[in-house]
């Protein structure tokens, strides 16, 4: 059977060592997220991901949602209700949501470690809430008063959830083709027609009310993406008392049979003529409806993140116990017929390559998380305007470049495993068959790296680029000297340097002809992740020194943060080099074959 166990320790490391976020506590609306209220939160949030979300994930897996015909009803897996009323009761709908709606206003840097630790412990279950959050955020910016009041109390408090319909049948990506309508019934309500497929927790037994956004078009719609309006739709209407009135006209019509996430429901759903109202103005629903797209696609990176550090604490696990030939050096366990396996090299490169990605990966996303909090909280305009600007800058790394390295995870979690791997009895291969969709689902990985190049590179001369570029500046220029970091420091210039570089070629590049951006993206924000990722590893290495230094905390901890780190600068950053050469070549490669030549 799995086992995992939350990376508290690494958690309260960069919160209290690298991020220093006892700062958070001095922001306008979170004076209550002290240290000491933090690390309560994290110990929960730990104790309730290991004990009530985790055993049942393995068994939802086998068990999955069942579809009911006769009255379209969807049964989730057993024990995930109960778990759900736990995890909903906990008040963990609403960790960050003001308190007028019922929330809890701490720090959404908590969202963020939260949504690692639930995808860890059970990433379907976590899909229910996860979603739910997005909606609430989204009807939070755009929704009006009455929306508000009517919504969001029930879905912070678990009661209802949410979910966000997008894709139909004959288009994803491409929402400007959606072709769901919006009929004007003259009392300020929409009749809502259409289907639309793929979506998570569409049709479920854990809520009273499901609340659906849903993109459509109103009769005047102009083509394309500036004609797609927002609409809340509820499963049951609601009265003017908050009490459920009569079912919605809008049902599952089915569920997907998928590869994997299968206690997670994933529904067609049909709207027939569904009272839905209008959220935000007309024709300009796909701004709203980014709030929560943006949100899903950081919640997404966390999930592979998440799958990846329960795939790698399965794959140690696996590597000291499992006993198979003799190290190349010599005998390690005499008293064993076999050495454990942990002493082969190359099942330790692949152990090391998830455990650099996982540590790293977890630096990055609190750093986001903060910058979260500056955007939400800092009470200088200037600061929140910077901290929104990074945070659109990560978030298709985040997605892109997590999602890549969790399935690359689990991928090597299943080869340590070896035979073992591939058989659904170890547990591992759920991890991989999950990771799976986090590739594909809000946004395609590739379409990240056009959103990176194309959205985030150029815009206003590269404003959100020097979110990240300029600490990065800084920091090289305030520790070049510094011969404790030299081993360190002098790869990640050079990484930083071709970065510029490549840059500021395609930029030029892809203003005359597209096709460069096109061809680019996936290696540019490759690329891009590697040198931020290493900016992240110096200031992990740099405090793990210094508390060496001052004999303060755990020395083995810190120590094995600065091996771990040594290994990401030898063995992963160099691949940003490759990945300067791929970009360098162009598009002609890839541009000159003519469709037959396929």
């Amino acid at each position: 059977m799995p086992i995992y166990k939350a990376p508290v320790e690494d958690l309260k490391f960069l919160l209290n060592d690298v991020y220093h976020t006892e700062k958070l506590a001095d922001m306008p609306g979170l004076s209550e997220a002290t240290p000491d209220i933090i690390e309560a939160v994290i110990d929960e949030g730990a104790r309730v991901c290991e004990e009530v979300l985790f055993p049942i994930n393995m068994s939802g897996d086998h068990e999955g949602c069942t579809y009911n015909p006769d009255d379209h009803s969807v049964k989730t897996p057993k024990g995930f209700k109960e778990a759900y009323e736990t995890y909903a009761q906990g008040g963990w709908n609403g960790l960050s949501v003001e308190e007028e709606f019922g929330g809890q206003n701490l720090p959404h840097t908590l969202n963020t470690i939260m949504a690692e630790l639930i995808s860890s412990a059970n990433m379907s279950l976590g899909m229910y809430p996860g979603l739910t959050q997005g909606a609430i955020n989204a009807l939070r910016l755009y929704g009006t008063d009455q929306q508000k009041a009517t919504y969001l109390p029930k879905m912070v408090s678990g009661e209802w959830s949410g979910t966000m319909n997008l894709t139909e049948p004959h288009c994803g990506t491409d929402l400007g083709l959606i072709k769901t309508k919006a009929d004007d019934n003259g009392d300020g309500s929409y009749a809502i027609s259409g289907t639309k497929i793929w979506i998570s927790g569409g049709e479920q037994d854990l809520t009273d009310n499901i609340i659906h956004l849903v993109l459509a078009r109103l009769p005047d719609a102009p083509e394309g993406v500036k004609g797609i309006s927002l609409f809340v739709v509820p499963k049951f209407l609601v009265k003017e008392d908050g009490a459920l009135g009569e079912r919605n006209k809008v049902n599952c019509g089915g569920l997907e049979e998928k590869m994997g996430i299968h206690g997670c429901s994933t529904c067609v759903m049909n709207y027939d003529g569904a009272t839905g109202w209008l959220v935000g103005e007309p024709h300009k629903g796909l701004k709203a409806m980014f709030v929560m797209m943006n949100e899903a696609r950081l919640h997404v990176g966390m999930q592979g993140l998440g799958l990846a550090e329960v795939a790698y604490q399965n794959a140690v696990d696996f590597a000291k116990e499992r006993v198979q030939g003799r190290s190349l050096t010599g005998v390690k366990n005499p008293e064993k017929p076999a050495d454990s396996i942990i002493v082969h090299p190359d099942v330790r490169r692949n152990l090391l390559l998830m455990k650099s990605f996982i540590e790293g990966a977890r630096a990055l996303s609190v750093w986001t998380g903060i910058k979260l909090d500056e955007h939400h909280h800092h009470p200088d305009q200037d600061v929140r305007k910077d901290a929104d600007d990074f945070v659109a800058l990560m978030t298709p790394i985040i997605k892109a470049y997590f999602t890549d390295w969790g399935f690359e995870s689990t991928s090597l979690a299943v080869q340590t495993f070896g035979g073992s791997g591939y058989c659904r009895e170890y547990g591992v291969e759920q991890y991989m068959r999950d990771a799976r969709i986090t590739m594909i689902y809000e946004g395609t990985n590739g379409i990240q790296g056009l959103d990176l190049i194309g959205r985030k590179m150029g815009a206003d001369f590269g404003r959100a680029l020097r979110q990240f570029f300029h600490p990065a500046q800084a920091y090289i220029e305030a520790n070049q000297d510094n011969e404790d970091l030299a081993e360190f420091i002098f790869p990640f210039m050079k990484a930083f340097a071709k970065l510029q570089q490549v840059t500021l070629q395609l930029g030029q590049k892809a203003m005359k002809n597209r096709d460069e951006a096109g061809a680019a993206g996936t290696d540019y924000l490759r690329m891009f992740a590697l040198v931020v990722m290493g900016y992240v590893w110096l200031k992990m290495i740099e405090v793990s020194k210094a508390k060496i230094i001052s004999g303060e905390g755990n020395t083995k901890f810190y120590k094995n943060k600065i091996k771990t780190g040594r290994f990401f600068f030898e063995r992963v950053l160099p691949e940003a080099n490759t990945r300067f050469r791929i970009i360098m070549s162009g598009a002609k490669t890839l541009m000159d074959h003519n469709e037959d030549a396929f």
